[in-house]
Order: structure tokens, then C-alpha cells, then sequence
């Protein structure tokens, strides 16, 4: 014999016996510690299943708590009857009962044959340790921390703030360094045997009773002090998300707990069938000598840790919703928001549509009206045109959308008219583009033919000052969101150009000359309406300079020119 298994058993007690005996039969002992709040009917009931095998045993139990002092009594004991059981042993493995083997133990053997004296236990000092949680890290070891992190939350604070206020410092017992790293350890006899078999082991065990979670830090610690060579590393698989909380591997990681080459992996879904049918299958090929890699998974858990912390770009949901300042996509695709174009032209949503293949919808955020490409009442998703239900939470309406019919470019029409509670959104969103034509809106009170001119006035006024607001924050320095800002007059000038910057912008993998732009509406005693504002107090800066009919030079001629323009070959 030459490795043997210790193994800390609480819940699952089927699948830590199927393990148990996996061992035993491939030749490694296996010392067992039940925790106390099993039942005693339950642990008769495990016992009872391994019965048939020689060299189980099981230790005295003790009622475990995350954290605290009592997995490391536990360890210990467990640790002394391996040694005193079976004294031809050569490395002794900590393991827990949702350990699984991910390769054949014989290949373990052969490993550690290679190195009899190298003790395989993550420590590092307390300087080096970046994944520490929680606001603990030198603390652990200087303060005393008698309540349980788990079942005494509101003590065990008020205990460190107390402390902390008044000064204490615990002195760290002469010749240790704190050492912290992961639990699950494979120490050779000697060095075990010298951990729990310390002269000043009593002092050392006083000590540490108080350290927060001293089942990372006990055996890291000692073994520095009287280990001949320490590998720093574990041959256990065993990764942790940004709280601090093992990952949980499933039925659909089998191939990468393969690629890992670990000898074992921690912690495993009692219910993945194929993950335990899988890796206690007897082996059928030549042991490998490969060297225990978890780095070639690693980027799958980086993957998983963003994930886990900014969730998928534009997916809301309860446990990861993207604050404003986070420098990612808020919602799932690019999007267009054309601000002025269906005041400016003729049937520009058709033409758009056609052009580009996009989906172009009216005004999403009209107060009175959720106008969906074609009029349609419903759209993927479920998502349906009520104004209930869009004003309740417009930021969902919009990511919602977008997220539901990705793959499809979404275009809407907004403007000072309609609702403006989107506006934080789209600012801060990467996936928008906005195209504004400021002061298109003058178009819309001219040719209204429901209101007299002085209600056409109080219009204008309102609508001038909640686009120049609108604009103000649109140019603010550090937006993600993509902006092209014109004066309705500066369009006008040259509606090709611009219209073409557009196109190209929504289809930059096909760029294709515009031959023909959307028909211009009749501004034919435009610019006098615009004077009439003016003489009556209220001055329309956000157009431009706009003369009176369009007498200029330039704004006559774009007024006038029919926009054909001869198309690329």
C-alpha cells in the first residue's frame, strides 16, 4: 500500500460510499468521519454498505461547521487512525465526500511514487493570496473569531468591529508564517505524521482554534515548518466563482475535467450520472504519466467568472442587472434610433426597410402609441404594443426587444415628443446609434393642420427645450453610444452624404452607393413659418440657420435637386 484516502463525509451519502469503494478496490484504504448532524440511522445505513470491505474505517464524529475549528479536529483524527491503521503508507489524500476520481488511482500511485517526499498542499503566504473574501486577509490571523461566519452572522461581525476598535492583536505563536491555501491536501506520512505529532502541537492547536476558516491555513501553515518539500499546488480540481463558492461541475463538463489531467475533482453534482459512470469505469488503457493540469481550463472559468459578474450583454434578469458606468453593452445587438428623418421625409421607414433589410419600427415611445414596424400588435417575444406595459419599465421594453430579435437589425423613430425616460439607456448603451436632425420637429407643427399658430408656439417652445436637453447630454464627453448630431438646415444641404454615412454604418460589410434617397416633404413656406416664430418671441435655434422659404443659395438648390445620383458598377 501507498496512498490512502481521508475522507469528510456530511451529505450524499450514496455517492461518497460508491467513491469509498472505488478506492478501497483499487487497492488505497479509506478513513471516514461522519459528520454529527447526520443521523445515526443514516450513518448505520452508509457503515453498513461498506461492511464488506477490509480496509474502511471510521472515525469518531464531531459536529462540523463551515469555517470553523471543528473540520480540522475532524481531519486530525481521521488523519491519526490512517496512520496508526495502516503504517505502510506512503502519502495520505484529504478528500471530501463530492470528491471524485478523474483518473485511474493507479495512476495517482505511480505519480507520487515518482515523488515519495513531495508534499502536494496549496500554501502560500497571507502577501501573496489574491482570492481571499469577504474583508478578512491579515485579520484572520490576528483577530479571534469564536461564532460561526455561517449560523452567527450578526455575532461574528460585531465580535471584529469590537476588536477592531479597540485595538487587539493576537500574537501569532514564534516560527510560523500563515500559510493559506486549499483544503484539500496529499501530504506524505512523514509529514503528516510530524503535523499532528508537534511538540508544541497543543499551543499551535490553541491558536489556531480562533482563526477564521482554519481548515485553509492549519496544515498549510505547519507543513512549511516541517515538510522536506512542498509543492505548492493541489492535485484536486477545485475552483471558486468571485463570492468565494466552489463551482459545481455537471454532467456537461466531462470533457473538461478530462482535459484538466487532475487526479481528482471537487466539487461534483450528487445526480451526474455520467460524470461518476464515466470516471469509476475500470480502466481500460495504459496508465498515463501526464502531469496534473488545471491551467488548461482555466480560461473556461475566467469565461465563467465574467459571466458570472456582468452576466450576457443586453439579458436582464434578478441576479445580474448592468449599472450605467459598466463599460459594457447594455443591450444585445446594435441598434439605430433616427431622430427628425420622418418629419424630413416621405415614407422613410419603408424606404429604409428596403434598403437595408432592417427592421424599422415608428415611435416606440410615443405617449399614446407603441408603433411597431407595420402596425404590428405583437412582436417575438411576446413583447405586445401596450403603453402600460412599455411605460412600467421602458428600459426593459427596449432590451427586451432588442434582445429578442437579434440577428435582425431594430430601427425606431424617436423624438422631444415622446417619452424621454429611455434616454439614460441609449447614452450609455454601445450598441446605439443615434442619427438626430435637430429642429426636424418645426416640420411637424408646420404642416399640422389641428393647431392654431399660437398653440403651434407653446409647441415649439416645449419641444426646442426638451431636445436641447436631450442634445446637451448627447454630446457629453465619454458616451459610448455612437452619435451624428446636423441642424435640419445642414442636412438639407447635402441629405445624400449624410444619408449614405447611414446606410454604410447599418450595412458596413456590404456598402453599396445610394442612387436614390427618400422623397422630401413640401417645405414650401417653411423658412417664413420658422420667421413667424421668431416675430412672435420664440426663436428655433436648433434648426440652423434656416432663411426664410429657402431663398440661400444652397438650401434652394437641395430643396430643388431630385437626389439621383449615378450608382458604383
Amino acid at each position: 500500500m501507498s496512498l490512502g484516502f481521508v475522507m469528510l463525509v456530511h451529505a450524499d451519502l450514496d455517492r461518497a460510499s460508491q467513491v469509498a469503494r472505488y478506492w478501497v478496490e483499487n487497492g488505497c484504504p479509506v478513513v471516514i468521519h461522519i459528520d454529527r448532524k447526520v443521523s445515526d440511522a443514516a450513518a448505520k445505513a452508509f457503515a453498513k454498505t461498506l461492511s464488506d470491505l477490509d480496509t474502511v474505517r471510521f472515525a469518531p464524529r464531531f459536529n462540523c461547521g463551515w469555517g470553523t475549528w471543528s473540520l480540522v479536529k475532524a481531519t486530525q483524527v481521521a488523519s491519526e487512525m490512517m496512520l496508526k491503521e495502516f503504517p505502510h503508507l506512503n502519502h495520505i489524500a484529504l478528500a471530501s465526500g463530492s470528491c471524485l476520481p478523474l483518473r485511474p488511482v493507479v495512476e495517482m500511485i505511480e505519480y507520487l511514487s515518482e515523488h515519495p517526499r513531495v508534499d502536494f498542499i496549496e500554501s502560500v503566504t497571507v502577501e501573496d493570496v489574491p482570492w481571499t473574501i469577504g474583508g478578512l486577509h491579515q485579520e484572520r490571523f490576528t483577530l479571534r473569531f469564536p461564532f460561526s461566519w455561517k449560523t452567527h452572522r450578526k455575532a461574528f461581525d460585531a465580535y471584529v468591529r469590537l476588536q477592531r476598535r479597540f485595538g487587539v492583536q493576537r500574537r501569532i505563536p514564534k516560527g510560523i508564517e500563515p500559510h493559506l491555501g486549499s483544503q484539500w491536501w496529499c501530504l506524505t506520512r512523514e509529514t503528516l505524521s510530524g503535523i499532528l505529532e508537534h511538540p508544541r502541537r497543543r499551543q499551535l492547536d490553541r491558536y489556531f482554534r480562533r482563526v477564521w476558516i482554519p481548515d485553509e491555513s492549519y496544515f498549510q501553515s505547519i507543513a512549511r515548518i516541517v515538510s522536506r518539500q512542498v509543492e505548492s499546488r493541489t492535485l484536486t480540481l477545485s475552483k471558486f466563482d468571485l463570492q468565494g463558492k466552489p463551482y459545481v461541475f455537471y454532467d456537461d463538463h466531462l470533457q473538461h475535467l478530462r482535459k484538466s489531467d487532475c487526479f481528482m475533482a471537487r466539487k461534483i453534482w450528487p445526480r451526474a450520472d455520467r460524470l461518476y459512470d464515466a470516471f469509476l469505469a475500470p480502466a481500460e488503457r495504459a496508465p498515463r504519466k501526464t502531469e496534473p493540469n488545471p491551467q488548461k481550463i482555466d480560461r473556461v472559468f475566467s469565461l465563467a467568472a465574467e459571466r458570472q459578474a456582468f452576466g450576457r450583454p443586453g439579458l436582464y434578469m434578478q441576479s445580474r442587472f448592468p449599472k450605467d458606468d459598466w463599460k459594457i453593452a447594455k443591450t444585445a445587438a446594435p441598434y439605430s434610433v433616427f431622430q427628425g428623418f420622418t418629419e424630413l421625409f416621405e415614407d422613410f421607414e419603408q424606404w429604409l426597410a428596403q434598403r437595408t433589410g432592417a427592421r424599422v419600427h415608428g415611435n416606440l415611445f410615443d405617449w399614446t402609441k407603441v408603433s411597431f414596424e407595420g402596425g404590428a400588435r405583437v412582436v417575438e417575444g411576446g413583447l405586445p404594443a401596450s403603453v402600460n406595459l412599455r411605460d412600467s419599465n421602458p428600459r426593459a421594453f427596449l432590451t427586451n426587444l432588442i434582445w429578442n430579435s437579434r440577428g435582425q437589425r431594430q430601427c425606431f423613430q424617436y423624438g422631444p415628443y415622446d417619452r424621454q425616460d429611455i434616454n439614460p439607456l441609449i447614452f450609455w448603451d454601445d450598441n446605439a446609434h443615434l442619427s438626430v436632425i435637430s429642429g426636424a420637429w418645426a416640420i411637424k407643427l408646420f404642416r399640422s393642420k389641428d393647431l392654431d399658430f399660437n398653440a403651434k408656439r407653446r409647441e415649439a417652445a416645449w419641444m426646442q427645450s426638451v431636445e436641447d436637453d436631450f442634445l446637451s447630454n448627447l454630446r457629453k464627453a465619454g458616451l459610448p453610444a455612437r452619435v451624428r448630431i446636423w441642424t435640419l438646415a445642414d442636412f438639407i444641404a447635402d441629405p445624400m452624404e449624410y444619408l449614405q454615412e447611414i446606410l454604410n454604418e447599418i450595412e458596413p460589410n456590404t456598402p453599396r452607393r445610394l442612387a436614390e434617397a427618400p422623397r422630401m416633404v413640401d417645405l414650401t413656406g417653411f423658412g417664413l413659418f420658422l420667421q413667424q416664430l421668431k416675430n412672435a418671441g420664440m426663436k428655433p435655434y436648433l434648426t440652423g440657420d434656416f432663411p426664410i422659404d429657402g431663398e440661400s443659395t444652397e438650401v434652394k438648390a437641395a430643396l430643388s435637386k431630385p437626389y439621383l445620383v449615378k450608382a458604383d458598377r
